[in-house]
């Protein structure tokens, strides 16, 4: 499925299914304090209905579903969603996976009891989404915006995998992240208001192999970049990690959330 959004990379089109295999491998990175804010907050755990938008592999659905609530994730890349239903069937797990953008969702008014957007809530057609996000909403429920990004301009690695990716993809808007909140737009304060927000640094572990394979499925390279371009970047990128990083190493991050009450 190629996106296409001017307020997004210069308007390169990307695809996340062209990573879909190597999105399963590489991007359940996320460490173990970031679901302990969530379950911390009394958000997706037993007894509530949770649906997961741009659910991509099913991530977050897998890593919380032994806190006991009901999952459904959703979806726009047909291929992500593929995989995201063979790894949960392969632990067990009922979770429903669908394909569908956050824009065309149908599903019955008030059939969750908290909604959740993980590394994608920029994506979306606000305007669209933030009212049928209310209306899908249980009385008080919540929208849990999540997010995680390496900090390049304290983190020599991620500063050196950054400008090799900006090398082939220059108009990347994913570059240059810092600490801040979860951007909310004004829209969203119609529907719902901030009930919580909290953002925090945490080490991610990796090894080459590991943080290799974290940078090609970035939406600047495995998702957007030719196969030519894609095979270069790659070689420039190991040999790069093979001179700087050691075999194991730890890239510094900013975690957020954003925690939006139901009006």
């Amino acid at each position: 499925m190629e996106i296409k959004d001017q307020r997004i990379d210069g308007g390169k089109a990307f695809d996340w299914g062209r990573t879909s295999e190597d999105y399963a491998k590489f991007r359940d990175i996320y460490p173990d304090i970031f679901y302990k804010k969530i379950i911390d907050r009394g958000l997706c755990i037993k007894g509530q209905d949770v649906l997961d938008l741009g659910t991509g592999t099913g991530v977050l659905p897998r890593n919380l579903y032994p806190y006991g609530a009901k999952w459904t994730g959703t979806d726009i890349s047909p291929k992500q969603i593929q995989q995201a239903k063979r790894m949960a069937e392969a632990l067990g797990m009922d979770i429903r996976f669908l394909v569908a953008a956050a824009e065309n969702l149908d599903f019955p008014n008030e059939s969750f009891d908290v909604i959740t957007a993980c590394q994608c809530f920029w994506y979306f057609d606000h305007n669209r989404v933030m009212p049928m996000l209310s209306d899908l909403l249980r009385s008080d429920g919540k929208l849990l915006l999540l997010y995680m990004a390496w900090l390049p301009g304290e983190d020599s690695i991620a500063g050196e995998s950054e400008k090799i990716v900006l090398k082939y993809n220059p108009r990347w808007s994913g570059a240059g992240e810092r600490r801040r909140p979860i951007w909310i737009p004004d829209v969203a304060f119609e529907y719902f208001d901030l009930a919580d927000h909290e953002e925090y640094d945490v080490m991610v572990p990796f090894t080459r192999e590991s943080w290799h394979g974290r940078m090609k499925v970035s939406r600047g390279v495995g998702a957007s970049l030719s196969d030519h371009e894609l095979t270069s970047w790659e070689e420039e990128h190991m040999n790069m990690l093979l001179k700087k990083a050691p075999k194991e190493f730890q890239v510094l991050h900013y975690a957020a959330l954003a925690v939006l009450r139901k009006l």
